[in-house]
């Protein structure tokens, strides 16, 4: 469906809870290093991650890395509280990259300069400093996926289940 991409992600639980989300969703999960946390095997059997080998995960060195992986003219947005243009206002697709900062300071300055005509933002209202990681991401996904329905580039099933997306591969390790 989505490539869910967190840049830098510093707080465990939340990149867990987006993992099962991205689960849920048919999303893959990329995480550009350095990470905060171990994703190896043991330490996600520890932390109860039972769903975590259902997901299609992929670890990239640096953003730039994770680029080399996209095809050309796939789309990418990224999610800042700075954007001035709202996820309500972009077209995504399936297939797109949703891309998020870590917790304590976003996105970096570089990315934001590199892209300025990709940034959006869930609204707030005047003064909220940001939400949560994993609850910006669920937001931000359910909404590509009401756009996805909205065009039948998905269906959801006569038990309420969403069809297989196609694009839910596990894109590997980069």
């Amino acid at each position: 469906m989505f490539d869910v991409v967190l840049i830098e992600p510093e707080i465990p639980a939340n990149t867990g809870n987006i993992g099962r989300t991205c689960v849920a969703t048919g999303c893959a999960l990329h995480l550009v290093k350095p990470l905060g946390f171990d994703t190896g095997d043991k330490a996600c059997r520890r932390a109860g991650l039972d769903y975590w080998p259902r997901l299609a995960l992929a670890e990239h060195d640096s953003f730039d890395a994770f680029l080399r992986t996209r095809s050309p003219g796939a789309g990418l947005w990224l999610l800042s509280t700075h954007a001035t243009r709202t996820v309500f206002d972009a077209e995504l697709r399936p297939g797109d990259a949703l891309i998020f900062g870590k917790e304590s300071a976003g996105l970096p300055t570089s990315l934001h300069e590199r892209f300025p005509e990709r940034r959006i933002c869930l609204p707030m209202l005047p003064g909220e400093r940001s939400l949560n990681l994993a609850a910006a991401v669920a937001a931000v996904v359910y909404e590509g996926l009401r756009q996805a329905l909205a065009l039948s580039a998905l269906g959801i099933d006569p038990q309420a289940r969403l069809r297989e997306p196609t694009h839910r591969k596990n894109p590997g390790r980069a």
